[in-house]
């Protein structure tokens, strides 16, 4: 039964009464008759006292007249009283801790209602302090008190007074164990029996239990045999102890305080870890780095936080009691803030981005999360709003998109935009069945810009072609840089090809404007290359790459000017990305390529002088490809440096195996391209190269075009000075086809000139502008102390030609072909000491 119970559930209600002057032998018989534990002594409708059966104990039985005392004489006083609401627990912890039986039970009038027992309590207490208490020994009586049977009953009164119980155990003179208990003694106060033996007064037989016998069984012995005592026997049989109604309600009592003083350790625990978390909670709300707002029912601010104080710049003081309104930026209308107070009532919260104002007036972009916080009847009580300053990472996450986007020199869509919008214009074009146009479009002779204004003047240059460019176009048009000086044009809906034609020619316009940068006024070039949706291509690939190709025709056929794409140009394209992956191959493994050999005559004597080595690359598909073809290609493939290297270890290696085979070789001049010529420490490479086949430096020379030497003169000193110190002959090649600057060749250790071949065709020819260069050339070549080489001699009128220049050496098909190294061994090598042409 639950302890809350009040105690008028279970009191004893009929009361038995008397008066002060009732004899104490006659309160007794009434008690027995109604087998009563107690009787109330009253006066004037006032509980006095109250006579139990425990008071018996002070009755002494061997005074006859002391049984006639009355009643008022022996009642315990005053009357112990608990109200009728008493709870069943408190009213048994009473029990225990004041050491009593018997409690009156008064109304709001302090009028007796009944009594309450020790015994009502325990046969009430339910099933769970037995279960808990599970067996005998945890709740008996210790050491329980054992009369002798011979012993008087004024003894035996007084024993039990003395030892405290409210039973004894009686052993009788037969052997056989009894009782004797105050409600016996009760018993024989009302039939005055006088100072007898116990023996005849005991209650027999005595009921037993054992000390591991469960307690609940030993409570239905007790109810069942209508009992208050049990003795305990041992497994001799032996009295180990009692057992009663009374020692189970202090069992009882024992587990309830337990469970009292565990439940009261509990909430101590609670409160402490409750005030131990609302303390850290104030610290992580007063700590946190987001913006926190609590408000009432009507959005009156109740709290804020310091982050709250840092980002918006109010104080506590200057928002409680006042609305979040105060933070409203003006940006968003009556339907947003509807919309969000839709949601929070409906969902419970809201969340989303807001713009608002600080106290300054300096605007920011917030995210806001709002929740709704209800009573336990789902009322809304509170609002509370966590917020965080994004301002500076929207703007981060834009600047991340244009730069993931957009061209950082110019701020024109990357390709990457240019490819999405571009797949929507053509999904556009395909539904409207409308054609759209794609141009590419590059800077003619943009590098000799870069190298010879700077990068930062290219730059600045590539800026205003760009806000030239899209003055130009429509307003629906997409102008992108690739990178470097590539632009991309997107021309959607267009109704025909003529209006592509005439932005082209814009576009072209708009780049060959003057152009003015800083002290430095000059033009550059464009050369265009347009595809067409659907005539050329399907897909944004297709379309760009088709254009690329259409713009290198432009380039090949002039510069400055458009080309539109042709099936053609897409299969030289093809062929070129063949002959590309081919070409790597071959310098991968060696095969096909080889190094041949032309020789170079003195013109007074024609005695062999030296020899220019020429690559040659023959492929088992695309048969002998000409260098005219292979050459730009590995220009463009970046292979050149690998090649020239390749060039200079089979050279040198040719030249130590014809010293080997005993013959005489003679100087060699390797071609180098400008990528070889401007690598890093490239004399160090000679020389190494020259060591490891064990040649002298003089056999090798080399030939690098003036173009190559006018990008960065001073440092093109420096690096042939290097090579001169090993002996190599210098050559400048094609000298007068370029920007020809007479006055830096004073300057630079080269030791030898060759005319171009051109110059010397149209002299056999008779042509006097090629004369006069000719005898230009030589004249100062001789002057600087340079040799002079004329190279392409095919003919004799070419060749008596020459004879009126001083012109050193001659090269071409009239005195020798270029040949493999072994021809070039048995025509020439063994044959030089007697060479007469």
């Amino acid at each position: 039964m639950s302890h809350e119970l009040p105690i008028e559930r279970i009191m004893q209600t009929g009361l038995l009464t008397c008066q002060p002057s009732t004899p104490l032998c006659e309160a007794a018989q009434r008690m027995a008759e109604r087998q009563c534990s107690s009787i109330v002594v009253v006066a004037a409708g006032r509980a006095l006292g109250i006579w139990t059966e425990h008071d018996a104990l002070a009755v002494d039985f061997a005074d006859p007249a002391s049984l006639r005392r009355p009643i008022g004489e022996m009642m315990s006083q005053p009357v112990i009283s608990l109200p009728l609401s008493t709870p069943l627990g408190e009213a048994a912890m009473r029990f225990a801790a004041e050491g009593r039986r018997h409690f009156l039970v008064v109304d709001d009038r302090e009028m007796p209602r009944g009594i309450l027992s020790q015994t009502d309590v325990a046969l009430n207490q339910g099933l769970e302090p037995y279960l808990r208490l599970r067996e005998v020994q945890g709740a008996m009586h210790q050491r329980p008190l054992v009369l002798l049977g011979h012993q008087l009953l004024s003894e035996a009164a007084c024993h039990m007074r003395e030892f405290g119980g409210d039973a004894a155990v009686v052993r009788c003179v037969d052997g056989e164990l009894g009782i004797l208990t105050e409600r016996d003694l009760v018993r024989f106060v009302a039939r005055h029996p006088g100072d007898t033996p116990v023996d005849g007064l005991a209650s027999r037989p005595l009921l037993t239990v054992r000390p591991h016998d469960t307690l609940i069984a030993a409570r239905d012995s007790l109810i069942d045999n209508r009992v208050r005592h049990l003795a305990v026997l041992d497994d001799a049989g032996e009295v180990v102890g009692l057992l009663g109604f009374r020692d189970m309600l202090a069992g009882a009592e024992q587990l309830y305080l337990q469970d009292l003083r565990e439940a009261l350790e509990q909430r101590d625990h609670a409160l402490a870890q409750s005030r131990h978390n609302l303390q850290l909670a104030e610290r992580v709300i007063d700590s946190s780095l987001e913006g926190i707002i609590i408000t009432d029912a009507q959005n009156r601010i109740e709290f804020v936080n310091p982050a709250f104080s840092h980002m918006t710049g109010y104080s506590v003081e200057e928002v409680l009691g006042r609305t979040p309104q105060i933070l409203s930026s003006g940006r968003h209308d009556a339907a947003f803030y509807r919309q969000m107070w839709d949601t929070l009532q409906r969902c419970g919260y809201w969340r989303g981005e807001i713009w608002n104002r600080r106290k300054s007036g300096e605007l920011y972009l917030e995210l806001l999360t709002i929740t709704a916080i209800s009573d336990e009847e789902g009322k809304t009580t509170h609002y509370a709003a966590l917020f965080n300053d994004i301002t500076h990472i929207r703007e981060n996450e834009e600047r991340i998109r244009r730069l993931a986007y957009y061209d950082a020199l110019t701020g024109l869509p990357n390709r990457r935009l240019l490819e999405d919008r571009l797949e929507l214009a053509i999904r556009h074009a395909h539904r409207n069945q409308s054609r759209l146009a794609v141009i590419f479009l590059d800077l003619d002779h943009f590098k000799q810009v870069n190298d010879t204004l700077g990068h930062a003047m290219g730059d600045e240059l590539l800026v205003v072609i760009a806000e030239r460019l899209q003055t130009r176009l429509r307003e629906d048009d997409t102008l992108a840089r690739l990178g470097g000086d590539e632009f991309l044009v997107l021309l959607p809906d267009l109704d025909e090809v003529d209006e592509a034609t005439r932005i082209a020619r814009r576009l072209i316009e708009a780049v060959s404007e003057p152009s003015q940068l800083g002290e430095h006024s000059f033009r550059v070039g464009a050369s265009l290359g347009i595809s067409l949706y659907p005539d050329d291509a399907d897909s944004a690939e297709a379309l760009i790459h088709d254009a690329d190709t259409a713009m290198y025709r432009a380039k090949q056929e002039g510069r400055n000017a458009y080309r539109f794409f042709r099936a053609a140009m897409n299969q030289q394209d093809d062929r070129q990305l063949m002959l590309e992956t081919a070409l790597r191959n071959s310098l991968e493994t060696g095969e096909g390529i080889e190094v041949y050999y032309q020789p170079l005559f003195e013109r007074d004597g024609g005695r062999l002088h030296s020899a220019e080595a020429l690559l040659r690359w023959h492929h088992p598909v695309f048969g002998s490809v000409s260098p005219v073809d292979f050459i730009p290609l590995a220009e463009r493939a970046g292979l050149m440096v690998p090649l020239g290297e390749r060039v200079m270890q089979m050279v040198c290696a040719q030249l130590a195996a014809w010293q080997r085979e005993g013959c005489e070789p003679v100087p060699v001049a390797v071609n180098l391209s400008a990528r070889q010529f401007w690598q890093n420490d490239l004399p160090g490479q000679v020389a190494a190269m020259l060591e490891a086949h064990g040649l002298p430096p003089g056999l090798v020379g080399f030939e690098v075009t003036e173009s190559t030497l006018l990008d960065k003169q001073q440092q093109a000193t420096t690096l042939l000075q290097g090579l001169r110190d090993f002996g190599c002959s210098l050559a400048i090649d094609d000298f007068g086809t370029g920007y020809s600057s007479l006055s830096y060749l004073q300057d630079l250790p080269v030791t030898t000139l060759k005319i171009d071949r051109s110059f010397i065709q149209r002299l056999g020819e008779g042509e006097r502008g090629s004369a006069a260069i000719v005898a230009a050339v030589t004249g100062m070549a001789h002057e600087l102390g340079l040799s002079v080489v004329a190279e392409g001699v095919e003919t004799e009128a070419q060749r008596r030609a020459l004879q009126r220049y001083p012109v050193d050496l001659l090269q071409g098909f009239l005195f020798g072909y270029p040949v493999e190294p072994g021809q070039f061994a048995r025509s020439h090598l063994a044959s030089q000491q007697h060479a007469n042409v």
